[in-house]
Formats: C-alpha cells, structure tokens, sequence
C-alpha cells in the first residue's frame, strides 16, 4: 500500500494552520476615540482641562490622565491614590482605580495611570460624570475631590 504525500502535506499544514491559530494572540479590542479632554473643578487644588487616554482588552479598560490637579509639594512617584468614575450610558457607571504616577514636582500637573476598570464590555459607552465626584485623589492622605464641569470631546469612549 502506498502512502499519500500529498495527504500527508495537507494534513501536517492544516495542523500547522490550527496551532498558529491556537497560539497567536487576541487582537485588543476597539475604544474610540483613544483620546479625550473634559474641564474638571478640583477646588483649591486647580481645575481645568484633563486629557484621557483610553486603551481596553477583553473586559479590562485602562485611562490615563493628565489632571488639572496642582501638588503645592513635590510627590513622589506612585504614592497617589486615584480613582476616576466614567459614567455608562450603556449601563452602569464605570470606576477606574490605581496608584500609578510619575514622581510631580512642586507646582506640577497631577499625572495618573494607567488606572483600570473591569469589566467593561463591548458597547459601553463612558463619559463624564456628573452624579458626584468624577476624580478622587488621595495625595499625603488628603482627599482632592473633582467634579467634571463638561462632557468630553470629542465624544464619549465607545468600547467595541
């Protein structure tokens, strides 16, 4: 009895195919747009416009932030507690947590993140929060509170 190279070929390729298919990774899953400002007031800590950078993978979202927080005091890196509330037109409200920032000098811009929310599924859709305090931080065990005074811009984060 003769073999089939050819058989064989066919099969050994779509094994192949298969285990590439097994082992290759998950494609992040879509947030748009990637990147948006909203005013927010923190009281006598500054206000203004923060930039947010949204990226999400399966049903974990993460934002950066750029806040109008300003230290009176240098803080060191990773010592401020952070969570930023998104409301879910689609569902419920979404809170982002952390303690991720760089080092900010005396007088500096607060920057925050990566902070992570889960779950945040397909069809989301997260914007300012206007139900109460949008921004918390705990800097040096002193709270700074930041209402969001408008919506983002361009648009909502739209998770796909």
């Amino acid at each position: 009895m003769r073999r089939s190279t050819l058989g064989a070929a066919g099969a050994l390729a779509a094994g192949i195919a298969t285990a590439s298919l097994a082992f290759a990774p998950t494609a992040a899953a879509a947030v748009s747009p990637g990147t948006a400002t909203a005013t927010y007031d923190c009281g006598s800590w500054g206000g203004g416009v923060a930039t947010l950078v949204m990226t999400h993978s399966g049903t974990t979202a993460q934002v950066t932030i750029t806040a109008p927080v300003t230290t009176p005091i240098a803080v060191g890196a990773d010592t401020i507690t952070s969570s930023l509330t998104l409301a879910n037109s689609a569902g419920p409200a979404r809170v982002f947590t952390g303690k991720k920032n760089p080092a900010i000098p005396a007088g500096g811009t607060a920057k925050l993140g990566p902070l992570t929310a889960t779950p945040v599924v397909a069809g989301d859709k997260l914007n300012s929060y206007f139900a109460g305090t949008a921004l918390k931080l705990v800097i040096f065990g002193v709270t700074v509170n930041c209402d969001a005074v408008t919506s983002q811009s361009p648009g909502p984060f739209v998770i796909s």
